[in-house]
């Protein structure tokens, strides 16, 4: 038994995921494990495979794996690709890079646009690359749409726009991993090859499942891509998929806790879900200004709605205001990684949080910047407080 006293009430979660997991969903996934090849689990099969493309906004198949979001970032890779070939990849931040090391040891070719860090990918840089590639040398452009380490988030409908510009059959291959079922996101429409997700975050579960949503283009280089698999195929996959089972053991539980975190983001309306996001995120942002600090993302077009990334004062280190946060007021914030280690910590405003959940976090982070001597105006947690207010006051109107 631990030495420490207990903490009473419940701990805050702030970190941009693991989010997180509401009571329902919890309830939900505290069931026997069933048998993955009988009758039972081949209705529950049936119903997370369709109901989950409806997140995905996408009539193709979504895979889904017993894996973390990084398995499904492989995965994209292996089942389109060949070894040699080259990818163009966006640096938006830590997340970009590890997904750029990951093509690396797959034994592709990655061209890495740089970037500062602080702004989403630039269709136009793709684009400029793109007609210079008249070989098509390139096979697939990778972008992160939600950069969790810096909350930026990147424009895919301007991507698919540049690469059509462009007139280059390269894949587009999209990280939705932060983003999934907390911003807009529409993969057929945006014309997406391959699209990443994790269980974790949006999507309220704990980590476990990854996803890759397909296209016809996809599947077509599935055919021809050379690069070793055997867990993460396609293949057997999408066969045994058919009949809602799959070709090795499936996370059965987590599968009914996905069964109900698509019914709940589908009652509140996915437009709500959307809205309430970016309601939050601006609340966020007011409190981050009122309190004369800086937003790690520059530009206001790639604002994140499921983070917001807080530039210390020089010489103010982040790890130190995150500790009075966890130590004296039990909220747990993400740190800067990277790059910006030290230099930004990160308040997560995604998945199941309503405006109280966000003003309490917001009052943590005050706090513990008092209790870390950071320089700042005290008057956050009062901007977000009038700004929700006024929110609430033009909805019932």
């Amino acid at each position: 038994m631990s030495n420490e006293p207990r903490r009473a009430g419940r701990h805050f979660l702030q970190i941009p995921g693991p989010t997180p997991v509401p009571d329902r969903i919890l309830r939900a996934m505290d069931m026997p494990v069933i048998d993955h090849r009988g009758p039972e689990f081949k209705k529950l099969g049936l119903k997370v495979l369709a109901g989950v493309k409806t997140i995905f906004k996408t009539k193709s198949p979504v895979v889904i794996y017993p894996s973390s979001g990084t398995g499904a970032w492989e995965a994209a890779l292996l089942n389109t690709l060949s070894s040699g070939d080259k990818v163009l990849m966006y640096e938006t931040g830590h997340f970009a890079a590890l997904w750029k090391a990951i093509a690396v040891k797959l034994g592709l070719q990655p061209e890495f646009i740089a970037s500062d860090w602080r702004s989403g990918a630039d269709a136009k840089v793709i684009e400029a690359r793109l007609r210079d590639d008249s070989g098509h040398a390139i096979k697939a452009v990778c972008v992160v749409h939600n950069e969790t380490s810096t909350g930026a988030t990147s424009r895919i409908d301007e991507v698919r726009q540049a690469i059509d510009a462009a007139r280059h059959p390269a894949l587009l291959i999209v990280d939705t991993i932060s983003s999934l079922g907390s911003i807009d996101y529409r993969h057929d429409e945006w014309g997406v090859d391959v699209t990443v997700g994790g269980s974790q975050k949006g999507l309220m579960l704990p980590p476990g499942l990854g996803f890759n949503a397909l296209s016809p283009k996809a599947l077509a280089a599935n055919k021809s891509g050379k690069l070793p698999k055997s867990y993460f195929g396609w293949e057997e996959m999408l066969a045994s998929n058919t009949d809602g089972y799959f070709p090795y053991t499936p996370a059965t539980n987590l599968l009914y806790g996905l069964a109900e975190a698509i019914d709940m983001l589908h009652e509140e309306g996915l437009v709500r879900v959307f809205a309430r996001h970016d309601r939050h995120a601006e609340g966020v942002r007011r409190a981050v200004r009122a309190w004369g600090l800086e937003i790690l993302c520059k530009d206001p077009k790639y604002y994140s709605s499921v983070l917001t990334a807080v530039v210390m004062p020089e010489g103010h280190n982040a790890d130190n205001l995150r500790k009075a946060a966890l130590d004296h007021f039990d909220v747990s914030l993400g740190t800067g990684l990277a790059k910006v280690a030290g230099k930004v910590f990160r308040i997560g405003h995604l998945g199941d949080t309503n405006d109280l959940t966000i003003i309490a976090a917001l009052a943590g982070v005050e706090m513990a910047l008092s209790l870390a001597n950071v320089p700042h105006k005290a008057a956050g947690v009062a901007a977000a407080m009038d700004y929700f207010t006024k929110m609430a006051k033009t909805a019932a109107a």
